[in-house]
This record gives C-alpha cells, sequence and structure tokens, in this order.
C-alpha cells in the first residue's frame, strides 16, 4: 500500500524530517567551544533584551500568569518581576520580555527569524524543573545545560531556515521556534525519541501563524508576542507527548492533510547540511540598534553620514539606498506608518532618524519622536533598490553578509560619499569587536533594572565562563528575580 494512500488504515513510518530532529536532540553531542562561547553571550543578551523591555507599559500588560491569581509557587522565575508560574505561562512571558524590542539575536536565509526566542520555553522549563528536582531533594540542572539545549534549539531554527521560506508561503517564522522548542522541551521534560516525534508531529499539524501582523496595512504589534505564544504551544506539546499523547507520523507527507499539502505548495523541506552547532557558531547579534536585522547596517551606515548631512537636511535633494532582495520585500515602506511596529520594520524609518539625530534607540519609534516632520521629509525622498551583490553574499554560507549601502545628493550638486557596511558588529566576523559592546548592553541593562548586589554578582559570573557555566539554572535565574510583589 502506498505510504500516501490516504484511504489506507495503515499507520507509516515517522516522516524524516521528525525522526531527524528526534535523533538530533537525543543523541547529538556538541563538541564546539565557540558555540558554548557564543551561546553564553546569546543567553546575557537575551537577558538584556528582557531588561530593557521592562521599560515598556505594553509589553508588561503581557506578564504574569494567564488569569489573575494563577500563579505558582516554586515554578519558573520571570526575569526582573516577582511572579512564579507553571512553565507554559512562564515560557510565555520570558519569550514576550526578550522579543519585545526586536533587539535579540538573529538568523536570516530563506526564511528569517530570532533563534534566542527559544529561551522562553527554555529557561521556563529549566527553572521550574530545577526547582522541583529541588524539592524532591535532587539537583537542577546546570547553566551550560540550558546553553546544550540553546545550541540544539538554533540549530533546528536555523538549519531549516537556511532553504525553506515560510514567508513565501504567508506564514510566520515563529513556526520555527515552535517547532526547535518543543522538541527541546520534549528531551528536558524526560521524552525519548518517540515521545520528542509526537511532539514535533504537533507542532506541525499546527500548522503556522499568518503574517498578517509583520505587513503594512495590518503592522502591528503582536510581531512582539508571537514568539512567546509559539514558546508557550511549544511547552504544551512536550507536557502533552511526555504524558503518552499519541503522534502523527506523516503529519508532514500525508497527501491532502498534510502540512505539505496544506501549507507549502506539496514541496517537501529542503536542508543544506546535517544538524551541528553552525547556527550558534554564526548567528547575528543585535548590539547597536533595535532595529530589524536586514536594516542594520543601513542605520551603520547613516550614523557615518550624520555629522555631514545633521546641518545640511533642507537642502537634500535625493538619498539612494540599496539593500538586499529581503530587504526590499519586508521593510521598504511609503507612506503613513501607523505605530512603533510600524516604524522599527521601515528602512526609510531607521536610517532617517541617525540622519537627523546621530542616534536610534527603542524610544526613536515611539509617536511623540515619529511627529518630527523631519523624518516623514527625509523618507519621501529616499530611493530603494536590491544590490544583487548583497543579495549573493546574503545567502552565500561562508559569508551571510547583510549590506546596505546610503548615499546622500544635495540640491546643489554634491554629495556625500556612497558609504557600504557588508556585514553589521553582530556579525561573526566582527566578533572580536562586538562582544565587549554586547557585554556593556548587558551590564547597562542589568544595573539598571535589578538591585546591586544581584546586578554585582551576575557581572562577576559573566565575567568568569567556568563559574557561570557550573551554576545551577535555578540559582541564575534568582539572580534575576524581583521581591514578590
Amino acid at each position: 500500500m502506498s505510504h500516501f494512500d490516504i484511504r489506507s488504515t495503515v499507520r507509516p513510518d515517522p516522516d524524516k524530517p521528525m525522526v531527524d530532529i528526534a535523533d538530533y536532540v537525543a543523541d547529538y553531542k556538541i563538541d564546539s567551544k565557540e558555540a558554548y562561547d557564543t551561546a553564553r553571550y546569546m543567553l546575557l543578551d537575551s537577558l538584556a533584551c528582557a531588561a530593557l523591555a521592562m521599560d515598556h507599559k505594553e509589553c508588561l500588560k503581557h506578564l504574569g500568569p494567564l488569569v489573575p491569581g494563577a500563579e505558582m509557587k516554586g515554578g519558573a522565575r520571570v526575569p526582573y518581576t516577582g511572579y512564579e508560574l507553571d512553565p507554559v505561562q512562564a515560557a510565555y512571558n520570558i519569550g514576550v520580555q526578550i522579543r519585545w524590542l526586536d533587539f535579540n539575536d538573529t538568523w536570516l536565509a530563506a526564511e528569517w527569524g530570532h533563534p534566542s526566542d527559544n529561551l522562553g520555553a527554555i529557561l521556563g522549563v529549566a527553572d521550574y524543573l530545577g526547582r522541583k528536582a529541588e524539592a524532591e531533594g535532587g539537583k537542577a540542572m546546570t547553566v551550560r545545560d540550558v546553553l546544550g539545549h540553546a545550541i540544539k534549539a538554533h540549530e533546528i531554527q536555523g538549519g531549516y531556515a537556511i532553504k525553506n521560506s515560510f514567508n513565501r508561503v504567508g506564514l510566520d517564522h515563529v513556526i520555527l521556534v515552535r517547532l526547535a522548542s518543543t522538541a527541546v522541551t520534549t528531551q528536558m521534560f524526560g521524552g525519548n525519541k518517540e515521545a520528542i516525534v509526537t511532539a514535533v508531529s504537533h507542532s506541525w499539524i499546527d500548522n503556522g501563524v499568518l503574517r498578517t501582523y509583520r505587513h503594512a496595512p495590518n503592522t502591528g504589534p503582536r510581531k512582539s508576542w508571537a514568539a512567546g505564544d509559539a514558546c508557550r504551544r511549544a511547552v504544551t506539546h512536550a507536557l502533552n507527548a511526555v504524558k503518552g499523547v499519541v503522534g502523527y507520523p506523516s503529519a508532514l507527507s500525508v497527501k491532502t492533510w498534510g502540512f505539505y499539502d496544506i501549507a507549502f505548495k506539496g514541496k517537501q523541506f529542503e536542508f543544506e547540511r546535517p544538524f551541528g552547532s553552525y547556527v550558534m557558531e554564526n548567528v547575528l547579534f543585535k548590539i547597536s540598534f533595535p532595529a530589524e536585522f536586514h536594516a542594520q547596517t543601513a542605520v551603520e551606515c547613516a550614523m557615518k553620514l550624520h555629522e555631514q548631512v545633521k546641518d545640511k537636511l533642507d537642502q537634500i535633494e535625493r538619498i539612494e539606498l540599496e539593500t538586499q532582495e529581503a530587504g526590499v520585500r519586508i521593510i521598504d515602506k511609503t507612506g503613513p506608518l501607523a505605530n512603533y511596529a510600524d516604524r522599527d520594520h521601515c528602512l526609510q524609518y531607521m536610517v532617517a532618524v541617525p540622519l537627523i539625530f546621530g542616534r536610534l534607540t527603542a524610544d526613536d519609534y515611539v509617536d511623540a519622536i515619529a511627529a518630527d516632520p523631519r523624518i516623514d521629509a527625509l523618507r519621501d525622498k529616499m530611493t530603494v533598490k536590491e544590490n544583487e551583490q548583497f543579495t549573493k553574499d546574503y545567502f552565500d554560507p561562508d559569508k551571510r553578509y547583510i549590506g546596505n549601502s546610503v548615499q546622500v545628493f544635495f540640491k546643489d550638486g554634491s554629495s556625500t560619499d556612497k558609504v557600504s557596511i557588508d556585514y553589521p558588529i553582530g556579525h561573526r566576523k566582527r566578533r572580536a569587536e562586538g562582544i565587549p559592546v554586547l557585554m556593556a548592553k548587558f551590564e547597562a541593562a542589568v544595573r539598571a533594572k535589578l538591585p546591586a548586589a544581584q546586578a554585582d554578582r551576575l557581572l562577576a559570573l559573566a565575567n568568569n565562563p567556568a563559574e557561570l557555566e557550573a551554576l545551577p539554572v535555578t540559582e541564575f535565574m534568582s539572580l534575576f528575580a524581583q521581591p514578590a510583589r
């Protein structure tokens, strides 16, 4: 009987992509020092992003239990709060915090996304399990264990993104956050390979959320909590799988009813390389600017031009921007920008602000700044086009560049030089330059949100990798907790 015969009641063997994930999560041994070092910085950077998000009241609305009073004493801690929650809702909270400002790490390929989004699920589950184990006389996993889970989550999300474009079929990239978090948290809960396959099958059956909230004319702040929602769903699938729920072995491939036919135009997934630690080693950090990553080098170019143009804004005739194909497709916007989420995904806005002010911070997307008439005046003078070399280098696995260029032309016929930057400070090739900036971002963030003693301890740990990695995750998470309300 055919594997794809929908009349057959014979359950087929599980789809190979689901088995490959289970084999990788259960069996693969990570031996890359670079991956662990990068993961450690990723963890610190993500928790810095969470701290910065706490200044935004719209983020705070999402934190806490799903319904008032439904907290869980001894549950997972939510950083910079007094909340203790069940691991499902903790995953949502932490995921929201990390992702809120669009300032956490990034992966760009056929699909893009933010692999550190998975920390919402990983940290929520790790702290919950650790506190439970300690209460029962056992031990919590260490921070190094958490880093190992994060490396695998990064690899799954990023590995799928290299060749498979979910955005081209209208699905949001958080589908891969749910996939990766489902797989690793199932193992964290003690699930075997069969349980991982089961959980992953449920993740695919969920299909995916639409990208509606990322694009005009519907751009909105759901993009800031979508990854947290994916983490929450992932932990639910993991818990169900370890309870023994039934899995769906051909969730991807079954004709008519499977993911390939329903959502992927009948295509099967493609992969560039087997799972290892490539994604963590090559992940991009958003260190300097809270901006959609395809624009990071454009912002850096604009910063370089600020001194030349700041006193000549009224003399500008036009501004020429060149970017990659993906940048043209998702952040080239004209016309009114409705809200914060519209602005931090508009290439022209993200270039105009540093040209005018010599900065780009999270506060520069708020209504008060956006009301400055000079911003829209500059936007109206910008042209955006694809630079084919930027696109080629973007997809080159040995480069993974994100190039942009900016050139300003004045009414008297003069112009600035054309400033081009191939890859931002958060790129692997600029790690030596970027890490001190990342550590400064972490220090400023935790000192602004935590008591001095906790911040001092965290900074001492951040500068002592061996001690940090050996620390029980429960002790680590306690250092981010605020007194109960």
